[in-house]
């Protein structure tokens, strides 16, 4: 919807005691093109219809008997739904302006009316504020968005971890300084590395028996983030029973393309083989 035609249909409440003031402002805003447009001269209803219509302009006289505009607007304070209230002040009190201002109110219309004054400072009023509107339901779309594709990349991540687990004898991730965050099976006594179990239990060495040139080998690649593919491992154990283990990885980079980690997965061919 244009913007002009968004303005003319602008819900708009006008307050005053007065009601030749509220008729006034009546025909000038009918004649400017607005449609919307709505009044009261009992400033004890301006909360209960505001919470019923969420109006998108309340202009409001400060000096009313019973509850002046002061009053009304501390009442919209604890009404208002997104923090933000739609006031313009009508006053003939130069000195009530600041104040007004500083309770809340946008912006104020001097009395007696200017009409191109109140023409202008209406028009203006509602364009910032169907701004803000408009802003406001972005960033809710915005948020439902990311929400969604959250949701989406949870489950892929969790088919991914699924299928891992279904294709491999074991998973590892290592941080960008090379410190391991995930872990599962012999990868840390592979790369030469105390094997801590993860539930923070003390910490025990795996008997050896890796094949160092091929360990070296693998080190290498990952110092150089490269990407390495069903690389073979062997092992001979202290009884003499010999192993082998295929693992591929890969490293991980963020959307800026800084290095962020290394993750990967592995086999054990021997116990496949049998």
């Amino acid at each position: 919807m244009p913007m002009t035609v968004a303005i003319h249909q602008a819900s708009i409440l006008i307050v005053d005691d007065q009601p030749a003031n509220v008729q006034l402002l009546e025909q000038v805003l009918a004649d400017a093109g607005y449609t919307q447009v709505s009044a009261t001269t009992k400033p004890e209803d301006v909360c209960a219809l505001h919470r019923k219509n969420s109006f998108d302009l309340i202009l409001l006289d400060l000096q009313m008997p019973g509850m002046d505009g002061f009053q009304v607007m501390e009442g919209l304070k604890t009404n208002l739904t997104d923090g933000y209230m739609p006031v313009i002040v009508l006053t003939a009190q130069p000195g009530h302006k600041l104040r007004a201002l500083a309770a809340g109110a946008k912006d104020f219309i001097s009395k007696p009316f200017d009409l191109v004054e109140v023409k202008t400072r209406i028009h203006n009023m509602l364009e910032v504020r169907l701004l803000y509107k408009k802003l406001a339901d972005y960033n809710k779309e915005l948020e439902a968005t990311v929400a969604e594709r959250t949701a989406e990349l949870r489950e892929s991540e969790a088919r991914y971890r699924s299928l891992t687990e279904l294709a491999s004898d074991w998973y590892w991730e290592q941080d960008e300084n090379g410190h391991f965050s995930k872990v599962s099976g012999p990868v840390l006594e592979m790369l030469g590395f105390q094997v801590a179990p993860l539930d923070g239990a003390v910490a025990v060495t795996s008997y050896g028996g890796w094949n160092e040139v091929e360990r070296t080998r693998l080190r290498a690649i990952i110092d150089e983030r490269q990407p390495f593919l069903d690389f073979v491992f062997h092992r001979v154990n202290a009884d003499g029973n010999k192993q082998s283990f295929q693992v591929s990885g890969e490293p991980m980079f963020n959307r800026n393309s800084r290095f962020i980690g290394y993750r990967g997965i592995g086999i054990e061919l021997t116990s496949k083989l049998k």
